[in-house]
């Protein structure tokens, strides 16, 4: 039997899903989070073999124990995921300290830091966005915004969600930007791409083998709408292009990466269609998008995962039956319609609506909707519908 420590299980959500899912493919999940047994879900509960709380999970000793603890009661531990981007280092730590199979700490760096993903996407033969990585010379950064012109972009050389990611229009902003910066966070600075947002995501096996994948597309830049605190949508095609399904496959197979959920993401320019490597991602994608591609394909992604970790095996073939929609909204905007509107608009073809509650409410909004049709024209329609802001008449006197 598997022993699998799933590390924070009880968040995000999906990942009681991933939990039960292990369970029933045979493995033996083992629990470790902070917070108490009783505050886990029922489904959650049911999955896990054991759990024990921790109260601190970025407390590397205390999670050093309890895997310990683990070891000693059920044996050799098999893998050790949280299938969340923020425990990437502290999951490492724990693999190279216990021999677990996986990405170990020498590697980890590669899956960190966007300064780090230029080699591979170059390896790979995908092009890279240009970048500066030191920040620390004035004279060097207007050498390289004379090159690649402006605007630029600004970000965490480390983060994810657009996390203080910002545009900056001219040399102005960009001093500005460099005399307030916050000294405890590294910035890489990146030529700006008018492109839009395509991702690569999917699971690939033990063997390297890409065994499924799908592709959403961002209409509208996440950086703007995070910092116009501004509404955004997204859609999960129905297939994957052939430019980004070949510019995917090749990236992963330049980090050599196994038996993981991917993300990538890829800018295709508006100009001439040319597919840009942006970032890579070894987790699943965020924002509801596991479940788009469970809407959009009728699958059960969860379950994919967990046959293919624990079997190396997936069902298939997936066929994309549907395009799948969601668009949120924020509580400062006001809008033409009203949530009963929106049920009664879109009827069956709403398959999911919710709060979004804690920090991603920061930047994904307050409330949004899921909805899916054959017809991607229709499911523009209806986040065009969702999102339509009211208009005023300018009063004149």
């Amino acid at each position: 039997m598997m022993n699998f420590v799933f590390f924070s299980p009880h968040f995000p959500a999906y990942c009681a899903e991933f939990c039960y899912h292990l369970n029933h493919c045979g493995a033996r999940v083992l629990g470790i989070g902070d917070v108490e047994y009783d505050a886990l879900g029922d489904k959650l509960k049911q999955s896990l073999t054991e759990y024990r709380k921790v109260d601190h999970l970025e407390d590397y000793d205390a999670v050093l124990r309890t895997v310990g603890y683990y070891i000693h009661k059920y044996g050799k531990i098999d893998r050790f995921e949280s299938l969340n981007e923020h425990w990437l280092e502290l999951e490492a730590a724990i693999r190279t300290d216990f021999h677990i199979p996986g990405t170990k700490l020498d590697f980890i760096a590669n899956l960190k830091q966007k300064s780090k993903m230029d080699k591979y996407f170059l390896k790979s033969g995908v092009k890279a966005i240009r970048s500066l990585t030191s920040l620390s010379r004035m004279s060097k950064v207007k050498q390289f915004a004379a090159e690649v012109g402006y605007p630029l972009v600004v970000k965490p050389n480390q983060g994810a969600g657009a996390h203080m990611t910002y545009k900056l229009d001219n040399e102005r902003e960009l001093e500005q930007f460099i005399k307030n910066k916050p000294a405890d966070v590294e910035f890489i600075l990146q030529e700006y791409i008018d492109g839009v947002l395509h991702t690569y995501d999917g699971l690939v096996n033990k063997d390297g083998e890409v065994v499924f994948a799908a592709s959403h597309v961002f209409p509208h830049s996440i950086m703007d709408a995070v910092n116009t605190n501004d509404h955004f949508h997204y859609y999960c095609l129905k297939e994957v292009s052939p430019d980004i399904e070949d510019a995917g496959r090749r990236v992963i197979q330049a980090y050599g990466i196994k038996e993981r959920f991917f993300h990538l993401e890829f800018f295709k320019s508006k100009r001439d269609g040319t597919i840009i490597g942006l970032e890579v991602n070894m987790r699943p994608p965020g924002t509801w998008m596991t479940d788009a591609i469970n809407y959009s394909y009728d699958m059960d992604i969860y379950k994919q995962w967990a046959t293919m970790v624990v079997h190396n095996r997936v069902d298939g073939p997936f066929i994309g039956k549907y395009y799948t929609g969601f668009a949120s909204r924020k509580p400062h905007l006001e809008y033409e319609y009203e949530h009963h509107d929106i049920v009664d608009q879109l009827g069956e073809r709403l398959v999911r609506h919710e709060p979004i509650v804690g920090v991603p409410s920061k930047t994904r909004g307050n409330y949004a909707y899921q909805f899916r049709s054959s017809s991607l024209d229709v499911v523009k329609d209806m986040a065009a519908y969702i999102q339509a802001v009211r208009a005023y008449a300018e009063v004149t006197t």
